[in-house]
């Protein structure tokens, strides 16, 4: 009676064995978590995924450089959100208004430096044992080298070597000689060199990558002990260095804000100038900010401040990134007094005809405070179809702008922009008839608001600028990481590491055997020249044989 237990069963699958009587192999085990952590060190440490970091990186920074950041211009990103209410929470919630700041871009740096650091120090120590390494042996059979030429020479294999080590080094080879047995056991005397050069260009690879990683320690560096701020300053005003005074601050994690470089500027002139003419007309061309300047040691003078051109105090620079106009007002309140009188910065909402937009509050009007909102035209169209701006020069300046009385809201002690008005405890005023009331205004007029709530003038414009103020303390390490990449990047491309070999083997009727070849180790090269001028050095003539490099 046959035995059916699973044991017995030759069909059964379930053990060592399989149907057809092979041994199973057993399946690969999981990677226990040494193994895995080691295997994501070398995934992370390749230098495929630093490319793609670094790609990541220049890719990642692309919305920094095209929608407006908070760090830059508050007002923009204010705007922009205004303009486009549906992505603004989504962009919010990306980060996409702080890019530089946000955790999605300090994981990809922070990836890149580990990654880079991981690919350099491997990298070293293999390049640093191949500079001490001798060329390697020449291969047995030289014709087979995509350059080679071979030659018989009267000359002796002491002759032929001498020559040969002397123009290898003059050539900038590093040279070993070796001597040999005769390939026929027979001769009397044989000997083979090999040389090898291009050695900096895996030099040229570390520099770069090393200089990648001092870019972005130096970019880190003032991210975390440096600041930038803007503001916003007319004609005429001074700017101290004080974190109260500027629209909008960013200061690194371990800068401390109140010990801010002291210094100070006053804007006393603006000059910009306007094309009138051809394809470019409308655009300026030409901005210059006279300034005076100190410090808190005493030290003074005069600048003119332009676009490029920063103004370098101590370690702190103040650039020049805008401009615009501030229209004069004087409000008198209800009670005929004086509320407000002075510049008030309007922005600009069109970069070619700088028609602006701006908001003037006169908290200290009675018996109702008053609230202004509107727009400044620098060169207003007087056709009523095309109502705006013609040009950004101020050559006819007007002012158009609704009047609100009652409570800014400004003594709740709350913060508010001094670009926005807040109305919720405001009233727009009316005419007497109850239709729309606004404040038009050419330079020089007044015109009363109603409910005797007083009168707005409009005095003149004064011109402003919107400077920046930063200090980077890794600027220099960033540039000089930049020239250094350069550099390495330059060494990488245009040096061509190549080897060469020579053998002679002496004959016995006094005829000495010479054979060349080469190898380039970069894509493209060509060793033909190099062996011929080896072989015509060596043998007095024109070396034969010299096949063209295979591609």
């Amino acid at each position: 009676m046959a035995d059916n237990s699973p044991g017995n069963n030759p069909g059964n699958n379930s053990g060592n064995t399989t149907g057809s009587g092979k041994e199973a192999r057993p399946l690969p085990s999981e990677l226990k978590p040494r193994e895995l952590l080691r295997w994501t060190w070398r995934q992370l440490t390749s230098m495929r995924t630093a490319l793609i970091l670094l790609f990541l990186l220049a890719l990642a920074a692309v919305p920094g450089s095209v929608i407006p950041q908070t760090s830059v211009d508050a007002y923009a990103v204010t705007q922009w959100q205004e303009d486009h209410p549906k992505l603004a929470p989504v962009y919010e919630k990306l980060g996409m208004f702080s890019v530089f700041e946000s955790a999605w871009f300090s994981a990809i740096y922070l990836l890149l430096a580990v990654s880079l650091v991981g690919c350099i120090l491997p990298r070293t120590r293999v390049y640093f044992n191949a500079l001490r390494a001798a060329p390697p042996a020449a291969p047995r059979n030289l014709q087979r080298l995509p350059a080679s030429a071979a030659a018989e020479v009267q000359a002796s294999t002491d002759e032929i070597r001498d020559r040969a080590i002397r123009h290898l080094r003059r050539r900038r080879y590093r040279v070993r000689s070796e001597q040999l047995r005769g390939v026929d056991h027979t001769a009397p005397y044989s000997f083979e060199i090999s040389a090898e050069r291009g050695y900096l260009r895996e030099a040229g690879n570390l520099v770069f990558h090393i200089a990648v990683l001092v870019v972005l320690a130096g970019v880190a560096l003032g991210s975390v002990w440096g600041y930038k701020g803007g503001a916003i300053v007319v004609k005429g005003d001074s700017f101290t260095n004080t974190p109260t005074l500027y629209d909008d601050f960013a200061a690194g994690s371990l800068t401390n804000a109140d010990a801010l470089d002291g210094f100070g500027f006053t804007v006393d002139d603006f000059d910009i100038e306007w094309l009138i003419k051809g394809p470019r007309a409308g655009m300026a061309r030409k901005f210059v900010a006279d300034l005076t300047w100190w410090d808190d040691k005493g030290e003074g003078d005069s600048y003119p401040l332009r676009v490029n051109h920063p103004l370098t105090i101590g370690g702190t620079s103040v650039f020049l990134i805008g401009h615009g106009y501030a229209p004069v007002v004087t409000v008198k309140d209800g009670e005929g007094n004086v509320a407000y009188s002075g510049p008030t910065p309007f922005l600009p909402e069109n970069q070619q005809t700088f028609q602006s937009f701006g908001v003037i509050k006169v908290p200290d009007a009675k018996p109702r405070q008053i609230g202004l909102e509107g727009l400044f035209l620098p060169t207003y169209n007087e056709d009523p179809m095309q109502f705006g701006s013609m040009f950004g020069d101020d050559k006819n300046p007007y002012l158009t702008m609704q009047a609100y009385a009652g409570d800014l809201g400004m003594n709740d002690g709350g913060s508010q922009s001094v670009y926005a008005l807040e109305k919720d405890g405001l009233s727009l005023l009316e005419k007497p008839d109850g239709s729309m009331f606004r404040v038009d205004l050419r330079v020089g007029e007044t015109v009363q608001l109603p409910g005797a709530n007083g009168s707005v003038t409009f005095e003149g414009v004064e011109p402003w600028v919107r400077v920046q103020v930063s200090k980077r303390p890794g600027t220099p390490f960033a540039l000089g990481g930049a020239i250094l990449a350069l550099l390495g990047l330059l060494g990488s491309l245009f040096i061509r590491p190549r080897r060469l070999w020579v053998r002679a083997v002496a004959g016995p009727s006094g005829e000495t055997l010479v054979e060349v070849a080469g190898l380039d180790r970069s894509a493209g090269g060509d060793l033909t020249g190099e062996i011929e001028a080896i072989m015509t050095l060596l043998s007095g003539s024109p070396a034969v044989g010299v096949p063209e490099e295979k591609q």
